[in-house]
């Protein structure tokens, strides 16, 4: 693997890590005790906070802030100039920095444009949120959201497809009352059930 690249117009304080092969584009500030992992890449104005950690193959577009208490799992793509926060409920005169809540996106998630993402959520495997939505409250793996505030209205696959019911909606016909949803582009399967999405195949 190659060494990270670092653009001359970017600062990356002493006490950062950078993993291999990661890209870091213009006027960029990672702050000394952020952990960026391997294969990332850094849009032009990102700020990445001490006590962050972003993990391998992570996209983050231009002039987005990763502040203290947010963690990006693997494969998470950020749009442009979306926005997470890190206080319920911030005054310029009173110091909150105890208050910190923590955000949490997981694994292959992908946030639109413009979204904002209020602190204390958790974002699910491979959820999907739509340009300019407003999410304040936990998202499910692989739900698709939109809107202000954010609402669950459908789901995605793990390739970004929005998947759709292969059998119309009527179940498995195990009796379970389990849908089996298809994605269109891929053909990966999924099984839907009490309201939770998983990849067919897992327990």
């Amino acid at each position: 693997m190659a060494a990270p690249f670092i653009h001359e117009s970017a600062y990356v304080d002493d006490g950062a890590v950078i993993g291999d092969d990661t890209r870091i584009w213009h006027f960029c500030h990672v702050n000394a005790g952020a952990v960026i992992g391997e294969r990332c890449s850094l849009g032009q104005n990102v700020v990445v906070m001490p006590g962050t950690k972003i993990g391998d193959n992570v996209k983050i577009q231009n002039n987005v802030s990763i502040y203290e208490g947010v963690e990006l799992e693997d494969d998470v793509f950020c749009g442009p100039s979306m926005v997470f926060t890190n206080v319920i409920n911030p005054r310029s005169h009173v110091s909150r920095k105890h208050e910190y809540r923590r955000t949490l996106v997981r694994r292959g998630v992908s946030i639109g444009a413009n979204a904002t993402i209020v602190c204390g959520a958790t974002l699910g495997e491979y959820a999907f949120v739509g340009a300019g939505a407003v999410v304040s409250r936990d998202v499910k793996a692989y739900a698709l959201v939109v809107g202000v505030p954010a609402k669950q209205v459908g789901w995605v696959c793990a390739c970004g497809e929005k998947l759709a019911q292969k059998d119309g909606g009527r179940g498995t016909g195990d009796g379970s009352g389990a849908q089996r949803l298809v994605c269109g582009a891929c053909e990966s399967a999924y099984m839907l059930a009490d309201g939770m999405l998983t990849p067919e195949g897992t327990a």
